[in-house]
């Protein structure tokens, strides 16, 4: 695991670019985010939920460390600088249409400003759960919901 503090000022740059030439795939929405889903990377777990611009995405993406945009302070915040309950990134994807990013991490301490684990794990509900029928793979492609095909 590399920190950016650990890398060369080229070696920076060189990732930024990488990062720089993923943006024409992702779609923000109409205030400029995207919802980014922090996973922890080796057990698969959920962690929480935040907001990245652009800066905040690029920055994430080359420095090794995950940068949030807060709507509410409307600044950048990276996990970590103050509680230090760091997230170091260990892989990324956007999802099928680019609008939502998914960045597995490896936590250090909890993943959420209350002290949890997880922002997941405070409120569980209850809904109804059924089994899939028997004769469906369990990975079985399924027709596009969008179009029905």
């Amino acid at each position: 695991m590399t920190d950016a503090s650990a890398q060369t000022p080229g070696e920076r740059e060189q990732a930024r670019q990488r990062a720089t030439a993923v943006l024409d795939r992702v779609r923000f929405d109409d205030k400029g985010l995207l919802p980014a889903v922090i996973q922890q990377w080796d057990t698969r777990e959920v962690l929480m939920v935040g907001w990245m611009d652009r800066e905040a995405f690029l920055r994430t993406m080359s420095e090794g460390r995950v940068t949030f945009w807060s709507r509410s302070r409307q600044e950048y915040w990276r996990k970590g600088d103050t509680s230090g309950h760091v997230q170091y990134v260990r892989g990324a994807a956007l999802d099928c249409d680019g609008d939502t990013l998914l960045v597995r991490v490896e936590q250090i301490g909890a993943a959420c400003h209350t002290g949890t684990h997880t922002c997941f794990d405070a409120d569980l509900l209850d809904p109804v759960v059924i089994e899939a029928p028997a004769e469906h793979e369990r990975h079985e492609s399924a027709p596009n919901e969008r179009n029905g095909s």
